[in-house]
């Protein structure tokens, strides 16, 4: 499968975060006033555009980087950063690729990093900025206090949302119990849940763009998003219809491309459910239960789908008898018990926090 443009920028990021030998190296390049030519990886592609230069073969550290940045030519490291393969290398890329660079060296890079897969790094020598290109994709390295202070927006923004998440969760766990539960309901959970899923993912770009200095923010951002993720695959799995062509990993992976106006569009939220077409927005629906039977604890998934399986829906579930349960293959009188009390325990604190 190919990767996303988060997932080729997130790896690049890595090459270059801060506290890292390579960031370090870049910094004593940046602090000369001198600009670099990078290319990470020295497979046989590489060096089949590699003109001139010379063999060095050196183990990587950062005073050597920026030594060698002294020459005008590219430098070479090895695929891992650990050592500098070739230095004051001219790169002669295929002249008909695309760039929308000014610059040789920002030109060069950019049609390397398309024709190669190797993440090229430049580094400008009057402007200051540090650039990776990948696979098309380029990103621009910022000061660290400024991407400090778009992560703290982002976490506050992160925050506002967990909380509309946590709402409309919390509502649809008393619907659920009430059986009262609407197509709206259902879509409204999985937008926010996405709309969480996709602000974390950009601070998660901060967070590795910042290294060493991110830690924080890192704690901050698992804190906010711990369970989302789940929450989020056990209420497609609660409420989606399965066939032959439509499993869940197609769901939940069609809802995480969903562009942002198709996000905001509950009607195509709900389309990804493969619902009867007669049902709308406003049409009943019955939760198979995964979500409340794993807020048991101690409860496995397996289990759970054992006690679905048999059942088939929560309503049904919550009424079942002790007898009725250990009749499910795997749950004996005292795992039954659990979960009889358990939900008992769900539905109560649901409803209480719904009206209260």
């Amino acid at each position: 499968m190919a990767q996303s443009r988060s997932e080729v920028l997130f790896a690049a990021l890595r090459l270059v975060a801060p506290g890292t030998p390579l960031r370090e190296g870049i910094d004593r390049i940046l602090q000369a006033k001198m600009g670099a030519l990078i290319v990470v990886g020295d497979g046989p592609d590489v060096l089949n555009i590699c003109s001139g230069g010379f063999l060095l073969d050196a183990e990587f550290t950062p005073q050597r980087l920026s030594e060698l940045a002294k020459m005008d030519g590219a430098i070479i490291l090895a695929l891992d950063g650990s050592r500098v393969a070739r230095a004051n290398v001219h790169l002669v890329p295929d002249p008909d690729i695309p760039t929308t660079e000014t610059g040789t060296r920002h030109r060069t890079a950019e049609r390397v990093a398309r024709q190669i897969d190797v993440p090229v790094i430049t580094v400008s020598e009057e402007m200051g900025v540090v650039s990776i290109h990948h696979r098309g994709h380029k990103k621009t390295l910022e000061p660290i206090p400024r991407v400090l202070a778009r992560a703290d927006q982002a976490l506050q923004i992160l925050g506002r949302y967990k909380a509309r998440l946590d709402g409309v969760s919390g509502a649809l766990s008393a619907l659920e119990v009430e059986d009262l539960v609407t197509v709206r309901d259902v879509a409204t959970v999985l937008q926010r849940a996405e709309m969480v899923r996709r602000i974390a993912g950009e601070i998660e770009e901060y967070v590795i763009e910042l290294g060493t200095d991110g830690r924080l923010v890192e704690l901050q951002l698992e804190e906010l998003t711990g369970g989302v993720e789940e929450d989020r695959r056990l209420v497609c799995k609660d409420y989606f219809v399965e066939s032959s062509e439509w499993a869940l990993g197609q769901m939940t992976t069609k809802l995480a491309h969903l562009s942002d106006e198709e996000l905001l569009d509950l009607r195509e939220v709900a389309s990804l459910l493969h619902l009867p077409s007669d049902m709308d927005l406003d049409s009943s629906l019955q939760p198979h239960g995964y979500r409340l039977l794993s807020k048991i604890p101690r409860l496995s998934e397996t289990i759970a789908e054992k006690v679905v399986d048999r059942f088939g829906h929560l309503p049904k579930i919550m009424r079942a008898s002790i007898t009725d349960l250990v009749e499910v293959p795997g749950v004996g009188e005292a795992r039954a018990r659990a979960i009889k009390d358990g939900l008992s325990r769900v539905a109560e604190s649901s409803i209480l926090d719904r009206y209260a």
